[in-house]
């Protein structure tokens, strides 16, 4: 089921017309959902560099569990995804400046974020891994990582927990995961934190690595957008349909073999 007639129901009696305003003065005036509902357009800010979840695959083109599961969102709201790869540090920013209406890049939900942004319901539930190089004494769990050298993506849940969690590790912050793990293998470093489905999939293909102990702080992770009830009420309604109809879960069974949505 599309929710063409929800939608209109929802923002027609909110709708704004600035007669004779330049296209880029209408859209200021809009809430996100009456910007996606006019253009029929979804725009997702993503990194693109976060395997499994996102990525270029060899041919170049967007790839990933958050890929398709955008698509699959935007096919059941009935417009098209456009995808805006950015560094993770950016993603925010980009949605509060306007210039992306969504955020499908495993965005921890956390009360700071929640106090300033809306969240879908959660459609992948994970926790944090500690990564460290094959052979090294450790650490392999969250007290050994004190008086460590922590490498963490800048702005990420994994930042915040380690420097509210282990306030003497030494935190290191990166705009990207590939020069997180160069670091890690040249001895910069001492471990990375990271999702734990992004570690289950990167130990796999870096035999080098490790997924060092069990995860741990379990977390939810949904779409982020502005405030604004109209544009929360379709998403949730979306991805209510997809898992009720068992597409939320066999997208997850293509990216790791099982149902990491719930």
């Amino acid at each position: 089921m599309r929710f063409h007639d929800r939608r209109n129901i929802l923002l027609g009696a909110g709708a704004l017309t600035l007669a004779g305003c330049g296209d880029n003065t209408k859209e200021a005036a809009q809430t996100t959902a009456q910007r996606v509902a006019a253009s029929k357009t979804l725009r997702i800010g993503l990194e693109g560099t976060y395997p499994p979840f996102n990525f270029q695959d060899k041919d170049g083109q967007l790839a990933g569990f958050d890929v398709d599961f955008a698509k699959a969102l935007a096919a059941q709201m009935g417009v098209k995804p456009v995808f805006s790869p950015s560094p993770f540090a950016g993603l925010l920013g980009a949605l509060e400046s306007r210039r992306i209406d969504v955020v499908i890049n495993q965005i921890t939900i956390t009360p700071e974020r929640a106090a300033k942004y809306d969240f879908s319901q959660p459609y992948t539930v994970s926790g944090i891994q500690i990564i460290v190089l094959r052979g090294k004494a450790g650490p392999y769990s969250p007290a050994e990582l004190d008086g460590k050298k922590v490498g963490v993506g800048l702005g990420t849940s994994y930042e915040s927990w380690a420097r509210a969690n282990v306030p003497t590790a030494d935190i290191r912050t990166y705009d990207d995961d590939p020069t997180k793990y160069q670091d890690l293998k040249a001895g910069r470093i001492d471990a990375v934190l990271n999702d734990r489905l992004v570690a289950a999939d990167f130990v796999k293909n870096s035999p080098e690595f490790i997924a060092a102990g069990p995860a741990f702080a379990p977390q939810n992770q949904g779409v982020a957008m502005l405030k604004d009830p109209a544009m929360k009420v379709m998403v949730d309604q979306a991805i209510a349909a997809m898992r009720a109809d068992g597409r939320m879960a066999a997208i997850s069974r293509t990216w790791f073999g099982a149902d990491v949505t719930q």
